[in-house]
């Protein structure tokens, strides 16, 4: 019977699968994965970057009796999903911080009586008393956790409301828990399994190997000239280049589209407006490049990726794979570049040491935001507010990074949570029943346009909360925005409709209430032993970038613990071995191709990878470092390539 009944469902999945996503089959371990969940087994899935995770769980939960809840902490990313599985008639919904209490307790309604099949919560959501109640009366199939690595300590993202989730599975006894990531150490990988509750362990790990994708480290001072060269010589496909702050990825941007190469800038301190064009017109091929701070790319499928390309220093090796592992999802040859001058890790380190501020500067920091969002002492618990990071630390004298650096401190000692940035529209549902709307009418004519409007132009209004722009019913209706923003205000004051303005600030939640900061330390464990493993992270790499010996691949499988990883013979230590193993053949013919060249007259490292059009630019860049480190060439000071004369000393 078990063989039939897990043959069924086996069969049901790939139904699934073509049904609504148009795949024949799955990707390597997906089947494996989703099989284990059929069957009820407590699963970690290790699937890299654009490894298809979501389809691990999407496709047994709809498969399966019951709603599937999803753990995320990325609010934009929740709601992506969220809107793709609702574009495939699939019903879903989302809970976070921040939405208006008739929002949530609408969803809560269509989750308790069965009209949703994903209900996506923000962890900080999870054992709020309204969830719990809710959660009794759900019929659950599934409790997927995605980022699940920020339930461990010792992870590199690590959030306190992940431990809370464990908590939930006495309210779901029988439902299995599928926990997803894309970087995680042995010991996160033992420590995700033991705070989820497993069961039993039960691991599927794809490997972290990327045998499409090469990972290559430049030191070099001319960071622009290698950018340039090597967006100039891609021929398909797109581009990410990553920077640490949003000045430069304006910068970068605006160089880029001046040198006559299509670029845009993406960050989060844009509005949401601004930021949906700009990713719309990346994903679709119109511009070329997008230059963005890591705020970009989490959650964007994008096959076609071919370089990225970062400018700074990654904070960890788990931040750089799964960034670079952005590029060649569609599994065809790309690459990545970590390009590196004489001050990056000096900048690395002061940026850590910034990340940890004083402890009095931290209580500082935390009496000033009660008294910039006027919170008494003992108030605020379960409170959202728009919180503008820039304009507090100005306010009050702080550095933005100091700011930001006590935020997540506080955030993982479990006191607040920072929200990214929202995108939420203006929204309405209209709460009067059609007996109460047409006595409503015929009392207050004057709104007479505007609910005429609703009921024509927003289908489902009268059942669930729709986008509304009050520009394009003002528009409509003949009326002012202001006329139309007051009309909607007055209605939910008549309590016949709830109206939830446009809002793109971040937030800032409160977890805890307000405390006396003359009574409250962060733990050992959330502040010494988080220094302690942040500067292990730097220190990892710093080492990383300063490897020359050891392919770059096989520093990164090492790294998450995959000792089996083969030599790449691609990226620059491959190449550079390569060359320099060579005693004849192709490097003998470089070296004579440049000087026969630089002979003649200097050229720039650019000019002479384009004069030597015969061999790869890799290739001919290496060749003509061994040269300047030999003795057989100089860069003079217009960072042309010359000839050393004889008994030249080098410059």
């Amino acid at each position: 019977m078990e063989k039939i009944f897990h043959d069924i469902m086996s069969e049901l999945t790939r139904s699934v699968l073509r049904q609504y996503w148009g795949y024949p089959s799955f990707r390597p371990l997906q089947e494996e994965i989703v099989d284990a969940i059929v069957d009820g087994r407590d699963t970690l899935a290790l699937l890299p970057t654009g490894g298809g995770k979501s389809i691990c769980f999407q496709v047994p939960a709809l498969s399966m009796e019951g709603m599937c809840i999803v753990v995320t902490p990325l609010i934009a990313l929740m709601k992506d999903q969220v809107a793709h599985l609702v574009e495939r008639g699939i019903p879903a919904a989302a809970i976070y911080s921040g939405m208006h209490p008739d929002q949530v307790e609408l969803t809560y309604n269509q989750a308790v009586f069965g009209r949703l099949k994903f209900l996506y919560v923000s962890p900080e959501r999870l054992l709020t008393e309204q969830f719990l109640e809710a959660v009794k009366r759900m019929k659950v199939c599934l409790l997927a956790v995605d980022e699940s690595h920020c339930i461990s300590q010792w992870g590199y993202d690590f959030r306190p409301p992940y431990l809370k989730i464990a908590e939930l599975r006495p309210f779901i006894p029988t439902t299995p828990v599928l926990a997803l990531t894309a970087t995680a150490t042995a010991k996160v990988v033992d420590d995700i399994q033991f705070r989820l509750g497993f069961r039993q362990k039960n691991v599927f790990k794809s490997g972290f190997e990327r045998n499409n994708l090469t990972y290559n480290v430049y030191h070099e001072a001319d960071k622009n000239g290698v950018l340039y060269r090597k967006l100039k010589s891609m021929k398909e496909g797109s581009a990410i280049v990553y920077v640490r702050n949003r000045r430069k990825t304006q910068a970068v941007a605006e160089w880029l589209s001046s040198v006559g190469i299509s670029a845009t800038f993406y960050h989060a301190g844009l509005d949401a407006a601004t930021r949906d064009q700009r990713q719309d017109m990346w994903v679709k091929g119109k511009v070329k490049v997008m230059v963005a701070t890591n705020a970009f790319g989490m959650g964007i499928d994008k096959p076609d990726v071919r370089l990225v390309i970062h400018l700074d220093l990654p904070e960890s090796i788990e931040a750089y794979f799964q960034e670079a592992g952005r590029a060649g999802r569609d599994l065809k040859p790309s690459e990545a570049f970590l390009l590196v001058s004489e001050v990056d890790v000096k900048q690395l380190e002061e940026h850590f040491l910034q990340s940890y501020p004083e402890m009095e500067r931290i209580k500082a920091i935390y009496r000033a935001l009660g008294n910039y969002l006027e919170i008494p002492v003992g108030a605020g618990q379960g409170m959202a507010y728009p919180f503008v990071m820039a304009e507090f630390a100005r306010n009050y004298g702080f550095g933005v990074m100091e700011v930001f650096s006590t935020l997540r401190l506080l955030e993982k000692e479990g006191m607040l949570a920072l929200s990214d940035s929202f995108d939420e529209p203006s929204k309405v549902w209209i709460k009067a029943s059609r007996e109460e709307l047409y006595r409503f009418q015929v009392e207050y004519p004057q709104f007479d346009d505007l609910i005429k409007y609703m009921l024509r132009s927003l289908p489902g209004v009268l059942s669930d909360f729709v986008k509304v722009s009050e520009e394009t019913v003002a528009m409509k209706t003949g009326m002012k925005v202001e006329q139309v923003i007051a009309q909607l205000r007055q209605l939910e004051s008549y309590r016949f409709l709830t109206y939830i303005p446009r809002n793109e600030k971040p937030q800032l939640i409160f977890l805890t209430e307000l405390v006396d900061t003359r009574y409250f330390t962060l733990s050992k464990e959330n502040y010494a032993d988080r220094k302690k493993d942040a500067a292990e992270r730097v220190k990892a790499v710093i080492d990383f970038v300063s490897n020359d010996q050891e392919c770059r691949s096989v520093q990164l499988l090492r790294y998450f613990n995959d000792l089996n990883g083969k030599p790449c013979g691609r990226c620059d230590v491959c190449v550079s071995h390569a060359l320099h193993e060579l005693s004849t053949g192709k490097y003998e013919q470089i070296s004579g191709d440049l000087l026969a060249l630089l002979k003649e007259s200097p050229l720039t490292v650019y000019g002479a990878t384009q004069a030597c059009h015969d061999y790869e630019e890799e290739e001919v860049v290496e060749a003509i470092r061994w040269m300047i480190d030999n003795g057989v060439l100089d860069k003079d000071r217009d960072e042309r390539l010359t000839v050393r004369q004889a008994g030249q000393k080098g410059k």
